[in-house]
């Protein structure tokens, strides 16, 4: 009778875990349809939400307060949608690396899921360390680095651990898709790629120019056909460049980064929030009041965009890559429709109303 009990117990536990190989190929035993996950950046909750059926805010147990500090607007479209999404605890900081361990194991998540990041964390060792003590399993994703190799491998962890896998293929088959359909027409091209500059977040950064050269924007830059002036330049994926180089290397196109909101200048204003005007206007004026920039050949025509920085941080990123490829080469994309794109993520994927501006040009 005891051995029986024993052994349908062990069985019991064997069915209530399975395993799963994060993108740092470790195989972890994780709970099968776990109930409280602690997620490393609430930011993924972008990425969460295009695979997750309904509201997640009952399987979240904790994270960061990043998305609010650095992206209020999205924060509050996703607490309109889920208001109960204000109610999940936070660990008081912007990163799980700053996070006090025992507040985040206090919380008794079933399993925590963490981002990878450009840079090593401070911190993350014995986050990791303590985790193992306290026996709580953590897989990594990356949507955010090495995005066009890992995104589909992390959204299938995700769509295995919240038991979604109709809803994830389904994203997964748009997004590969509309990827490829970018990448058949960029290999016919025959023409010579433009060279681009990407200055991330102008306006917020006191140095010029804060750029990215390898993975994130600049991978997705690579992709729709561009040829990035910062990639002989930096070593690093991001770095900087200063104004003689950028004013040497001639790019034939200027993009700058931002996600502000009309009420939070400086910066590029771009977000749920933003219209059209808003958006135009911010990038007018930024531009003018960096008097280098005025002298560079793109801006002088007219080709210089602003584009949504947190599109890198998500699956979102192949609208950037959609807008990227008509700005390089728009008589070949001219019926590419990235807004019809990002409206059907949002409405078919994030079940949310699709509002506000994305992406703006310079008048010329």
């Amino acid at each position: 009778m005891m051995f029986t009990l024993l052994s349908l117990l062990l069985t019991v536990t064997k069915v209530q875990a399975r395993e799963i190989t994060d993108i740092y190929g470790r195989q972890v035993e994780v709970p099968d349809n776990p109930q409280r996950v602690f997620f490393g950046e609430s930011r993924l909750l972008f990425s969460l939400a295009l695979v997750y059926q309904g509201d997640p805010s009952a399987r979240i147990a904790g994270w960061p307060t990043d998305m609010k500090f650095y992206d209020l607007q999205s924060w509050q479209a996703f607490t309109a949608k889920y208001p109960a999404l204000t109610r999940v605890p936070t660990t008081g900081t912007i990163s799980f690396a700053q996070s006090n361990v025992e507040k985040i194991i206090a919380l008794k998540p079933d399993l925590a899921i963490l981002p990878h990041y450009a840079r090593q964390q401070p911190g993350r060792s014995e986050l990791e360390r303590q985790l193992e003590m306290a026996k709580i399993p953590y897989i990594y994703v990356d949507f955010r680095v090495d995005q066009l190799k890992n995104s589909v491998p992390s959204l299938k962890i995700l769509g295995t651990v919240f038991n979604s896998p109709q809803k994830t293929a389904r994203f997964i088959a748009f997004y590969q898709r509309h990827l490829q359909a970018v990448a058949d027409r960029v290999m016919q091209l025959q023409s010579a790629k433009p060279k681009v500059m990407i200055q991330l977040h102008l306006g917020k950064k006191e140095v010029c120019c804060i750029t990215v050269a390898h993975g994130s924007l600049a991978d997705l830059l690579a992709f729709s056909g561009g040829d990035n002036i910062a990639t002989p330049y930096i070593k690093q994926v991001y770095g900087q460049m200063n104004p003689e180089a950028v004013i040497s290397a001639d790019p034939d196109i200027y993009i700058t980064t931002g996600t502000s909101s009309a009420e939070d200048s400086p910066g590029i204003q771009l977000g749920p929030q933003v219209n059209t005007q808003q958006a135009e206007a911010s990038l007018r004026k930024l531009l003018s009041e960096e008097p280098f920039l005025s002298q560079m050949r793109a801006i002088k025509q007219g080709n210089a965009w602003s584009l949504w920085h947190n599109f890198y941080i998500s699956p979102l990123h192949v609208v950037a890559v959609e807008v990227f490829a008509k700005i390089f080469y728009p008589q070949a994309f001219r019926d590419v429709d990235p807004e019809s794109t990002l409206q059907q993520i949002f409405e078919e994927f994030l079940d949310m109303p699709y509002q506000g501006v994305y992406w703006a040009q310079l008048e010329k």
